[in-house]
């Protein structure tokens, strides 16, 4: 690495952040270093998940993404979306989910990133929003290493989340539908 720098600006959960940064920095290293520490390094090749950020509202492993990519764009943590999680978090727990909590914030952003796609096609579609498939939940959880389950109380917990979420929703739809 040479001792050249490149300024930066990101919206970092929701707050405008410009810095200074190497040039192989990872987007990883600039938000642990800018105080999100939900956002863990363990196998830095894209393998674990532990990692997962937002980037402009999709999920991304932040270990694989150059600060010159992410420039310019809008980033989220676990840490920004603290009220969207805590759903989840609870289905989690009541699940028994979350054994050590170590893979728990990246698995929570990939699950809230599903429920925002499920959401998303289904407006664009005009239709309620549908439960995830079992191929929908394989997709989203094939990026989370999680060693302490077997997935089975995980996928128990996004159950649980997804039937409240769009069972809200739909009552949300049906009271709407009747005010007209």
């Amino acid at each position: 690495m040479s001792g050249k720098l490149m300024d930066v600006t990101v919206v970092l959960n929701g707050k405008k952040v410009a810095a200074s940064v190497a040039p192989d920095q990872s987007l990883l290293a600039f938000v642990r270093d800018h105080g999100c520490k939900s956002v863990k390094c363990a196998c830095e090749t894209t393998n674990c998940g532990l990692c997962t950020v937002w980037l402009d509202g999709r999920a991304v492993l932040s270990c694989a993404v150059p600060m010159a990519r992410a420039n310019g764009h809008e980033v989220t943590t676990l840490e920004g979306l603290q009220a969207e999680s805590a759903d989840f978090a609870r289905c989690m727990a009541e699940e028994g989910a979350e054994q050590c909590g170590f893979c728990s914030p990246g698995l929570i952003m990939n699950v809230l990133a599903m429920e925002r796609e499920i959401r998303e096609r289904a407006e664009a579609e005009g239709t309620a929003p549908a439960m995830p498939t079992e191929d929908d939940m394989n997709s989203y959880l094939a990026g989370n290493l999680c060693r302490c389950t077997g997935y089975t109380s995980q996928r128990r917990a996004i159950r649980r989340y997804m039937e409240s979420r769009f069972a809200a929703a739909g009552e949300a739809s049906a009271a709407a539908g009747e005010g007209e």
